[in-house]
């Protein structure tokens, strides 16, 4: 008996390198521009974050960091913030404001 002879495997086709991606540029924002526009503070806020203009995300990064420095979150729910006699303006006269709320108060010290 005649032995059948084995076929060869097909050839695999050579995988193609895939094309580089450009490296992405790092944004840092134009200043003066969308969410890096300086507003000028109010004489209330600028007792807690600084007198010079700054954006509107600096301004909450301070202010958080007045609060968390004075631990003035409530103990039970996290989400409030009791204001201290510095806060009390900027809160418009209110003991204690939501996280949320805060932005909308915060409006009325930036122009």
């Amino acid at each position: 008996m005649a032995k059948k002879a084995k076929k060869a495997a097909p050839k695999k086709a050579a995988k193609k390198a895939a094309p580089k991606k450009a490296a992405k540029k790092k944004r840092t924002g134009t200043p003066g521009v969308g969410l890096n526009k300086p507003y000028n503070v109010s004489a209330a806020l600028g007792e807690i974050v600084g007198n010079k203009a700054m954006p509107r995300t600096e301004v909450v990064k301070k202010l958080w960091v007045y609060i968390k420095a004075n631990k003035l979150q409530d103990s039970k729910n996290k989400r409030m913030i009791n204001a201290d006699a510095k806060l009390k303006p900027v809160f418009s006269g209110k003991g204690q404001v939501s996280m949320f709320e805060m932005g909308k108060h915060l409006s009325k010290h930036l122009s």
